[in-house]
């Protein structure tokens, strides 16, 4: 033995401090894989036939950034043999424990009218899941049923099929889709009207929920009316608050801000944080997660976050509970999500969170009293109160299709502005977390060498 009191290897190296480095390097490897999260597989570790699909791209309702998207290997939709990750990722059941609220609704029956870019029926996780449906963009028919994506990856989150154990899987997952095109193939719109007609055709074709993942940052006496026409035909409408990265201002956007809408403002992944890009105010009534969701779209999946995809959880539980309560009013309906939602943030009703989190399973199993009408409707006249700038008011001054907002939309000068856009954006978290994780490891490496120096010195 020697006077240090321990063995010593052949290279008279202590055997403790080996023991203690390879500890300290097992650590270090640890908390790099903790930090930086999962990897996606390179390139070269899909099949051959696989095909590559964005996970990071303006998923409201926008086009694929100009810089161009993030890209990540998944397995095909017809690999049958591996766990597949988008299904894996579908990390929003179970935050709403759709399992066990399945148990006592799926939505069966309800149409759930998706205004938006259109929906791709064709997309496995849909198949059989969409009804016919009205391009107000094209009449004639566009070559695309979803040229842009977003309206199909809205569908997915709300009836994704859930036969197989593969894809997206929707909330309310035998609910029918009523796809309504209201956006082209620029994600634009020339005039809220349009959206109006919508709704209306919504309501007239059997639609008991309306999804509207857009807005904007003026009001509309049109869809205004629209919208009092969908309350009294006794149709549930959702709409989300909007995003800060694609807005100018902090206000929720219309027609969220609607009195008798349901504004959706969007939490972070696994979190009760309200997301920091998320717009919220007097007017969001519920949550919903927004961040780190894989949803459909033609030809594959990709990543997507913003409070466009937290509205439709919110109509998707509406679906369920107009399942499980055929006979139960849109009023009712509208107070039972909102009695039932987890409170967080403020006790009771706040700007931030609204009435909380939804809650799909206490709003479809709780014991909630009769109001006799829609709780967050003022009963105003369409069109008329409750409004704000009248056609003619001063336009927007950020000019659609800007650098700093290409996904705005703008009403003719003779109109009123309608600044609309989706509300979503790219989802960069996990290059962030690669990031940290990197910066971490090299500050453990550096310090496991500092360890094994002081012990070298003191030999």
């Amino acid at each position: 033995m020697n006077g240090w009191g321990m063995t010593r290897d052949r290279r008279g190296a202590p055997t403790a401090t080996r023991r203690l480095v390879g500890r300290t390097l097992l650590g270090v490897a640890t908390t790099l894989a903790t930090v930086a999260g999962p990897l996606a597989p390179p390139a070269h570790a899909a099949p051959a036939h696989a095909a590559t699909v964005p996970v990071a791209l303006p998923g409201a309702g926008a086009t694929a950034p100009t810089a161009g998207p993030e890209r990540v290997w998944l397995a095909p939709v017809d690999t049958p043999s591996r766990v597949d990750p988008v299904r894996d990722e579908q990390w929003q059941l179970d935050e709403l424990q759709a399992k066990t609220a399945w148990r006592s609704s799926t939505g069966r029956g309800v149409v759930v009218a998706v205004i938006d870019s259109g929906v791709d029926g064709a997309h496995p996780d849909l198949a059989g899941q969409v009804l016919p449906g009205i391009d107000l963009v094209t009449p004639d028919g566009a070559a695309e049923p979803d040229p842009v994506g977003h309206g199909t990856t809205v569908a997915g989150l709300i009836a994704g099929r859930r036969d197989d154990d593969r894809g997206v899987v929707g909330l309310a997952p035998d609910a029918k889709i009523l796809p309504i095109r209201v956006l082209d193939e620029e994600n634009r719109y020339d005039d809220a009207m349009i959206v109006a007609m919508g709704v209306r055709w919504a309501v007239d074709n059997g639609a008991r929920v309306i999804n509207l993942s857009l807005g904007g940052s003026d009001d509309s006496p049109a869809l205004a009316a629209a919208l009092d026409y969908a309350f009294a035909k006794d149709v549930v409408v959702v709409a989300c608050t909007g995003n800060l990265a694609t807005s100018n201002s902090r206000e929720v956007w219309y027609p969220a801000r609607e009195p008798g809408v349901i504004a959706v403002a969007g939490l972070q992944r696994n979190s009760e944080n309200l997301w920091s890009g998320s717009i919220t105010g007097h007017r969001t009534v519920l949550t919903a997660p927004a961040t780190g969701l894989f949803g459909a779209r033609p030809g594959g999946y990709w990543r997507v976050q913003g409070t466009s995809f937290a509205a439709p959880l919110v109509a998707a539980t509406a679906a369920l509970v107009r399942a499980r309560y055929p006979q139960m009013p849109a009023g009712e309906v509208i107070n039972r999500l909102l009695v039932t939602a987890k409170d967080i943030g403020p006790t009771g009703r706040d700007d931030r969170f609204g009435y909380g989190l939804v809650d799909p399973v206490a709003a479809l199993t709780a014991e909630v009293p009769s109001v006799g009408r829609n709780p967050l409707d003022d009963q105003s006249s369409p069109g008329v109160a409750g409004f704000g700038p009248a056609p003619g008011s001063p336009p927007d001054n950020r000019a659609a299709g800007s650098e700093a907002d290409p996904f705005s939309f703008a009403a003719p000068k003779q109109q009123s502005r309608w600044a609309a856009r989706p509300a979503g954006e790219p989802d960069h978290s996990a290059p962030e977390r690669l990031w940290a994780g990197l910066a971490l490891f090299i500050a453990l490496v550096t310090g496991a060498a500092l360890v094994i120096r002081r012990f070298r010195h003191n030999r």
